[in-house]
């Protein structure tokens, strides 16, 4: 039977950054689903970043305004509006925005958690990425 998700909940976060996830460890607990994925909706202020990670989940991130840069071990990656990117488990990445901050929906596979993210620790992190 489909299960109606009425809100998000809003995740706090330093640095600017809105997180409302909408399925997840937080927000959909007793859903079954909380271990494997996790969906969020992501708002990043102009020139918003956080340290490299290097995160046990894939992640595919859909950008519906602005532009996520993704830095990695062969460059850098600018995917903008109506753009799609995968990152996958065991890759070091790191997530920015542009100068015009960036909207996005982020999809972890299996769900984010803050055990299994793995950020570097270089003090410029916001606390949180994607869901999720």
């Amino acid at each position: 039977m489909p299960e109606l998700i009425p809100s998000a909940t809003r995740i706090p976060v330093p640095g600017g950054k809105v997180i409302d996830e909408h399925v997840g460890a937080v927000n959909t607990p007793d859903a079954g689903l909380q271990s494997s994925v996790s969906v969020a909706r992501m708002v990043a202020p102009a020139g918003w970043s956080e340290p490299f990670q290097t995160p046990e989940f894939d992640e595919i991130t859909l950008v519906l305004a602005g532009t996520v840069i993704v830095d990695h071990g062969g460059g850098s990656l600018e995917v903008g509006a109506g753009q799609s990117v995968i990152t996958r488990g065991g890759e070091r990445i790191r997530y920015s925005c542009g100068p015009e901050g960036a909207e996005y929906v982020a999809v972890c596979l299996p769900a984010f958690s803050p055990d299994t993210v793995h950020r570097d620790d270089d003090g410029d992190s916001d606390g949180q990425d994607a869901t999720a």
